[in-house]
């Protein structure tokens, strides 16, 4: 049984919110059946209020990649994974120093692969793992630092008998979600922004002899927020994202095929209407991977976000 990797976590920017996850697309694939959040500056808290959003993510998982490099189709049992991802969440800042987010995730997932010796397809859609975190901000006045912290909970199915359990919609794990962000600007103006931002993933309960590895992800990028067309303003966004997630352990995980390290780079745009309304989009692509075993990895994947600040 082989796993995969894809194309995880990319920003989220300018959802006016700091999204942490996954799955959103957060979910239990050991090599990349999950997504992960990280955005420029304007999605960081910047005052009270809240944003609402809604996200859709594509990861199509063809490649068999083994080490460092692509391998031999023949090397893999499962020859496809195609999910697609929908995430609806939101962010509420009390005030300038504590706020709350939630996140629930909708996933679509259909698997090829020969384990039995012929070709068969297994299709199958589930709520996938809520995340339930705070944010703290109040190191300074202009919140630009803040630490995240919270829970994954095992809402999503995770019993499904046409999938492996690595590539289960839920893992079946309760998690706990640590992280930290910090922004900052390049020049006197404000044109260009940095950003930075961490997170760490840990069960801290499983179920079905199965336990997921742990994930830590972290991001920097930079963004120019000095055009616009007619009255939408428009940001260039890019973004290097390094992932690391451990082995899988009991009875149920596959050591052996499960765990990896990779490099993307993120390119994307930003468009923000006055009325608070934002759509982000972007692309992001695979520099380097390391994976244990056979593992299915994506060339390429897709984000859409689109979030309304009040």
């Amino acid at each position: 049984m082989l796993r995969r990797v894809g194309a995880p976590f990319a920003p989220a920017v300018l959802c006016g919110i700091l999204v942490t996850s996954a799955a959103s697309p957060a979910l239990a694939c050991a090599c990349g059946c999950s997504v992960f959040d990280v955005g420029t500056s304007s999605l960081l808290p910047t005052g009270p209020g809240g944003t609402v959003f809604l996200e859709y993510d594509l990861l199509d998982q063809t490649k068999n990649w083994s080490g460092d490099s692509k391998a031999p189709k023949a090397d893999n049992d499962d020859k496809r994974i195609r999910s697609n991802f929908y995430l609806a969440g939101g962010q509420y800042m009390f005030n300038s120093d504590w706020g709350v987010m939630a996140e629930l995730p909708y996933t679509q997932r259909s698997l090829a692969s020969t384990d039995s010796g012929s070709l068969e397809k297994s299709d199958h859609t589930s709520i996938g793992d809520i995340r339930l975190m705070g944010v703290y901000s109040g190191f300074s006045p202009d919140m630009s630092s803040g630490v995240i912290f919270g829970v994954k909970l095992p809402t999503g199915d995770h019993n499904f008998k046409g999938f492996d359990t690595d590539v289960e919609i839920g893992s079946g794990s309760t998690d706990l979600l640590l992280g930290a962000y910090h922004s900052g600007q390049l020049d006197a103006m404000g044109d260009y922004v940095w950003y930075a931002q961490a997170m760490w993933q840990h069960e801290v309960a499983t179920r079905d002899h199965y336990t997921p590895g742990s994930e830590l992800n972290g991001a920097v990028g930079a963004s120019y927020n000095n055009w616009s067309i007619g009255n939408l303003a428009v940001a260039p966004v890019v973004q290097a994202i390094v992932s690391y997630r451990g082995h899988d352990g009991g009875a149920a995980g596959d050591p052996d095929a499960t765990g990896y390290t990779r490099a993307l780079i993120a390119p994307g745009v930003a468009f923000t209407h006055p009325d608070g309304w934002k759509l982000y989009a972007d692309v992001e692509l695979p520099v380097w991977q390391h994976v244990t075993g056979n593992q299915l990895i994506a060339p390429v994947a897709f984000k859409v976000i689109v979030s309304h600040s009040f």
